[in-house]
């Protein structure tokens, strides 16, 4: 080495992978480095304003599609399936095929035609961005059953399509015990509302179930009266009651259990309700009124 490259070598700090003749690569590193540097911390910025965006993004995808979507049955809600069993506990006391100035929603058509109004009024109103009242009407019995689940379901169907879809399927025998617990399911969450989960009703309303002489009198007319609904006076332990019962959108099985969970509950009779008696009874004509329940007798008899 000749002094003039020791003395350039003396003066010049020493900088790893970079030799002194190649002082023009040096300059070109530096220059590399700041701008790889800039694009680095530019790149970060646009990925973390892209996260964010995507972020918010998926904040207000969740508000308008079908967020928390839970089991996997209510993300995809079907009205025969899951729908029409939540108006059938929650909503029938008004909505009902013998309502005058509001929907049907047992019906399909008619819950379709109205399933932005009904969103509208069971989840936007529920959430404080809907102007109506929230439905069902608060500190109402079933304002006080329904879930928040509930009425995610009731959302996600609209907003999925609100697909009719077909209704659950029963195996055709089943044992008394299954019955009894398909109709206990049944009646808390549709019959409850009016008779009560203890089965006593509410006074000059609903007659009680417990220990009823008019359910236990006749079965044959309890198993016509909810397939078809009942209108008018009846008089229940001695109690007159005027009131109307809508006809629910039942089938065979779920009419044989909660009648089986019914007469096997609150102290009744014990008797078992088949599906095949449904069946047959369906194609009589409806006698809502039918015998009246035997009166009961004074003490002093």
């Amino acid at each position: 080495m000749d002094s003039k490259n020791a003395g350039l070598n003396q003066n010049r700090p020493f900088t790893p992978g970079i030799t002194m003749h190649n002082k023009q690569s040096q300059t070109k590193c530096h220059t590399w480095w700041k701008l790889s540097s800039a694009t680095a911390t530019l790149a970060c910025i646009v990925l973390a304003c892209a996260s964010t965006q995507q972020g918010t993004a998926a904040g207000l995808s969740s508000k308008a599609t079908v967020a928390d979507k839970g089991t996997a049955a209510n993300s995809n809600p079907t009205y025969l399936r899951d729908i029409q069993p939540i108006f059938m506990g929650h909503c029938s006391r008004c909505h009902n095929n013998q309502a005058r100035f509001v929907y049907d929603w047992l019906d399909y058509e008619t819950a379709y035609r109205d399933r932005y109004e009904i969103k509208r009024r069971l989840w936007d109103s529920f959430q404080g961005t809907y102007y109506k009242e929230s439905m069902p009407i608060q500190n109402s019995p079933e304002s006080l059953l329904i879930s928040e689940e509930d009425r995610k379901t009731i959302r996600n169907w609209v907003l999925t399509g609100a697909a009719k879809g077909v209704p659950k399927v029963y195996a055709e025998n089943i044992s008394k015990a299954e019955k009894y617990e398909m109709g206990r399911k049944l009646f808390n969450s549709i019959c409850s509302a009016c008779h009560q989960t203890s089965g006593q009703g509410l006074p000059n309303q609903f007659p009680p179930l417990a220990g009823s002489d008019f359910l236990n009198a006749d079965k044959k007319r309890a198993i016509k009266i909810v397939i078809n609904g009942r209108q008018g006076e009846v008089l229940v332990n001695g109690m007159k009651f005027n009131n109307a019962m809508p006809s629910f959108p039942l089938t065979d099985h779920d009419i044989a259990s909660v009648l089986t969970y019914v007469y096997n509950s609150f102290g009744n009779s014990g008797l078992e309700v088949n599906a095949a008696e449904v069946k047959a009874l369906r194609l009589e004509s409806p006698d809502p009124s039918g015998p009246a329940a035997a009166p009961v007798k004074s003490q002093y008899e």
